[in-house]
């Protein structure tokens, strides 16, 4: 199997271009056309890892984390990310990071988050704008079926949890066939009227050139009449954060000792309790502070994510219980997500875990 299969496939998962403008994911050495004997999947990428990767005769590495993140004006084994960038590119291992595109989709790092917690019908907290388009295209009505079909098998048609879906309305479409044209209906130098049917379908951004090639590829005209608009709704099935209730309302109390069980909490900071029990919670894996105020607009009884400052604390005001369950904890199972996918797509592939725990914070007990 090449590289690239590989990488296909997790694009199709997390889009790159849902990656937020400061983050590197995507391929960061290697290249796809190598063969892949098989990969190993961590949620950083650290020289010991790399040395776990030869080790096991893995010449993939997929990190949630990007292994390089910032500028680099040097590449040598002064710090860990020289080490591990010198390590791969010596011993022919692909990097690969899949990291804010993954936290953007709902099935992500956000949605396992949700799902170990017990979280029912999670909602995006914060809904991606801007990427979604409308293609609008006139099909002879007797072909409206095979085009429709191939413009759904692209990709487009999805609107949040609803697939398939579409507007087709009836009219009139004219032409008159100029010099050499090969009109599938009419006659060159004639004005023709034609049935024609408009059809209107939603589509993500990153797949408007498959669905326009699919389109084109499938229509009967040499011409074919569309449109392509960009449109400023937000995309409910993609975004930062997630929001839902849990079965039963808890003790906000029982409801933090379940999150220190299920996410292996050494020592977790949180605001004040708010003396209501705890039912409708949002999650963000990795540094969520970002989202405060929409987990407080959303209603949530209880917000988890990690890196928040001293006084982030301070803005639930007694609305919200604000939890810091720590990085690494909040996204530690990614790594998991990673490997079911893989699995489930590549059954005869070896797709590794890591072995080692990634977590540079310790904890020290008097």
């Amino acid at each position: 199997m090449k590289i690239s299969e590989i990488i296909n496939f997790l694009e199709t998962i997390a889009p790159l271009s849902l990656q937020e403008s400061y983050d590197n994911a995507g391929l960061l050495t290697g290249e796809g056309d190598w063969t892949c004997r098989a990969a190993l999947v961590s949620l950083d990428l650290t020289p010991a890892v790399v040395e776990e990767a030869i080790a096991r005769d893995c010449n993939l590495v997929i990190s949630h984390h990007p292994l390089i993140f910032r500028g680099l004006k040097k590449i040598n084994a002064a710090d860990p990310v020289g080490r591990a960038l010198v390590a791969s590119i010596k011993h022919d291992i692909a990097v690969y990071a899949i990291h804010t595109n993954l936290d953007n989709i709902r099935e992500g790092v956000n949605g396992r988050m949700a799902g170990l917690l017990g979280i029912r019908d999670p909602q995006v907290l914060l809904p991606l704008e801007g990427r979604l388009r409308k293609l609008v295209v006139f099909i002879p009505e007797k072909h409206l079926e095979p085009v429709r079909d191939a413009i759904w098998a692209a990709g487009a048609g999805q609107i949040g949890r609803y697939a398939n879906c579409s507007f087709r309305s009836s009219g009139e479409g004219s032409f008159r066939a100029g010099p050499g044209a090969n009109p599938f209906v009419g006659l060159p130098g004639a004005l023709h009227l034609e049935p024609e049917t408009r059809l209107e379908v939603v589509l993500p951004a990153e797949a408007e050139k498959r669905v326009v090639r699919a389109m084109l590829d499938a229509h009967p005209y040499e011409e074919v009449a569309y449109d392509l608009f960009t449109l400023q709704n937000t995309d409910p099935g993609r975004g930062a954060g997630l929001v839902g209730n849990l079965e039963a309302p808890v003790d906000a109390g029982d409801f933090l000792q379940t999150v220190r069980q299920v996410f292996q909490v050494p020592v977790m900071r949180h605001s004040a309790f708010t003396g209501r029990p705890v039912q409708k919670v949002a999650v963000c894996g990795g540094a969520g502070s970002f989202l405060i105020s929409r987990a407080l607009a959303a209603g949530a009884d209880a917000f988890l994510t990690a890196d928040l400052k001293y006084h982030e604390f301070f803005e639930p005001d007694g609305r919200m219980l604000l939890a810091d369950i720590g990085h690494y904890e909040s996204e530690q199972y990614t790594s998991d997500l990673l490997v079911e996918r893989l699995n489930e797509k590549f059954p005869t592939f070896a797709v590794l875990k890591t072995g080692l725990d990634t977590n540079p914070i310790h904890y020290f007990y008097s």
